[in-house]
């Protein structure tokens, strides 16, 4: 039920220590500030590092090849080994825990990439079906990705980088349904993307079906590298151990060589990755929490000064009929008050600073390549919020027991 006249007394209580109640406000109000502040720095710094480093699907894991390092059934050290289309299949057929798998291949040194007057050395890459629901980190501009079909029954059809685009075609000019010429065979585009790997590098290249690559380019029939996916419930790292298990029996190479083949596990680097900013995090919250609690103890302190100074009022009041609850309901409504409104406002002005400094950088191109978007989690804000409300209460629960327990005798002999 609403209380008009104990809102007016406090009220009225904060108009006459306007300043005290300001200074303490203000405690609370740089808390939650340099809270979300510090909050959103380590998200923008998060997304820099994961959108530099974590290029692929998070639970991808890609596989090399290099020379052997042991001996092993008769054979010597330092046999350059390659990967065939029959060990993929074998793979999929075989390793459980296995999602997708999907070849790329090229060829040594970029080709020469002709449309009409216009050419230019590019890297093709042939690519199998499932090879764009591993590498998620490409934004199409225009046209579509290559699919099932274009796999299965070897299109010439591209998809190419922007970069490639703004050579090969004129400004304004649509890629999409226009031929290029690749090693004397024409290619139909039908996918214009951006990638921002390796600074933009990604996206100088031409992506064709890996079905068209190997009949066009490459009739050996070898596999450059291979990436994986690991299906939900299923350890990356063991499917990694498992793979390379099969590919050194398949290939005669002895079990304790960890040179012919090696690997780049995502999952292993996305764990470590969100491993340190999961500390960075806490770390973050531990000095944004401690700014808070010094904040509510200056709340709990003018409370407290609050009890003293209205000591007799207090005990007129009790001995007037006023319950033990009325007394200690106001004291803790007021520290509520304090804390909520000033933590607001400091909410507000971190989500203020957060998004002109995100408006900032855009404006003057000065995004940093591991500092993008910094940004806070409203939810992980507004909960903060609610936790600081129940510091509020209990920042007034102390000095309103004090109150409560104030007889009426003594507060009439009171002279401080």
């Amino acid at each position: 039920m609403f209380d008009r006249d104990k809102w007016q007394e406090i009220f009225e209580t904060i108009r006459k220590n306007k300043w005290r109640t300001l200074a303490t406000a203000f405690g609370v109000f740089w808390g939650i500030l340099m809270l979300v502040l510090l909050m959103g720095a380590g998200q923008g710094l998060q997304n820099g590092v994961v959108s530099n480093m974590i290029l692929d699907a998070t639970n991808s894991i890609w596989f090399f090849t290099d020379r052997t390092s042991l001996p092993y059934k008769g054979l010597p050290p330092g046999r350059t080994v390659e990967f065939k289309e029959s060990d993929l299949n074998y793979i999929k057929d075989n390793v459980e825990g296995l999602e997708y798998i999907a070849a790329e291949n090229w060829l040594m040194g970029n080709f020469n990439i002709i449309h009409g007057q216009k050419s230019s050395p590019f890297q093709v890459m042939g690519t199998g079906k499932d090879y764009f629901s591993i590498k998620i980190y490409q934004e199409y501009l225009a046209g579509r990705k290559l699919n099932f079909n274009d796999n299965l029954e070897a299109r010439k059809v591209c998809v190419i980088g922007d970069r490639v685009s703004n050579v090969l075609f004129e400004p304004g000019e649509s890629p999409i349904g226009k031929e290029i010429q690749i090693k004397g065979s024409v290619f139909t585009v039908v996918g214009l993307f951006h990638d921002e790997g390796w600074g933009g590098q990604f996206s100088e290249r031409i992506y064709i079906p890996f079905s068209t690559f190997q009949r066009t380019y490459n009739p050996e029939r070898t596999v450059r590298l291979f990436a994986v996916t690991t299906k939900a419930g299923y350890s990356g790292k063991v499917l990694e151990q498992n793979i390379l298990t099969v590919l050194k029996q398949r290939h005669m190479v002895h079990p304790d060589d960890n040179q012919a083949f090696w690997t780049h596990n995502q999952e292993e680097n996305y764990r470590s990755v969100m491993g340190l900013f999961f500390g960075i995090k806490s770390f973050v919250w531990l000095v944004g929490i401690g700014t808070l609690i010094a904040g509510i103890v200056g709340v709990s302190n003018i409370m407290i000064i609050v009890v003293r100074d209205r000591t007799r009022e207090i005990g007129i009041r009790k001995a007037l009929g006023a319950t033990p609850w009325s007394i200690v309901s106001m004291i803790i409504t007021e520290a509520i008050l304090i804390t909520s409104v000033a933590g607001y406002f400091g909410l507000l002005a971190g989500v203020g600073l957060l998004s002109g400094l995100n408006r900032i950088m855009s404006i003057a191109g000065a995004e940093s390549e591991y500092f993008t978007n910094p940004s806070v989690n409203l939810s992980v804000a507004f909960s903060a919020m609610l936790l600081l409300v129940a510091a509020g209460a209990l920042a007034g629960l102390v000095p309103a027991r004090r109150a409560a327990r104030i007889t009426p005798v003594e507060a009439l002999r009171y002279t401080g």
